[in-house]
């Protein structure tokens, strides 16, 4: 196996190698090149190659980089901000549940504005008709009409 980064330079070399394991981070950007070749065999054999290609923050094991008090720590703050979370996402359902009974109320309301508009109209026509009605009367009797 070979690997050679973009500007030529070779940072691994291996023969006769069966298995291993090999990790590298790469200083430079770029397209880096991964060689596997075999001798050559008389009968023919098959040849495996398996290989687990990471790049960036998957590449880290954490679980080496972390000591037993900053995993407890870790653990203490994410409880923390989960609390956090699920108290925010509590309150958003109460304000939701809030809105959804202003609205019908705002509608109730509606409604029995416009019924109390119609019947206040309907009276205040209904009196302005028994006006002049009387007034018609009381000119009759005064033959004033």
């Amino acid at each position: 196996m070979q690997l050679t980064s973009p500007q030529g330079n070779r940072y691994h070399f291996a023969e006769v190698v069966e298995s291993g394991n090999f990790a590298f981070t790469a200083p430079n950007t770029g397209d880096y090149m991964i060689c596997f070749w075999a001798p050559y065999h008389n009968p023919p054999t098959k040849i495996y190659i398996e290989f687990e290609w990471k790049a960036g923050i998957d590449t880290t094991e954490w679980y080496n980089v972390a000591r037993k008090g900053q995993i407890d720590l870790l653990d203490v703050e994410l409880r923390r901000l989960y609390d956090s979370v699920r108290s925010v996402h509590d309150e958003m359902s109460y304000l939701r549940d809030r809105e959804q009974e202003m609205q019908l109320l705002n509608r109730s309301t509606t409604s029995k504005m416009a019924l109390f508009s119609c019947s206040s109209i309907i009276l205040v026509i209904f009196v302005a008709a028994l006006q002049l009605w009387h007034l018609k009367e009381y000119f009759q009797k005064k033959k004033l009409l």
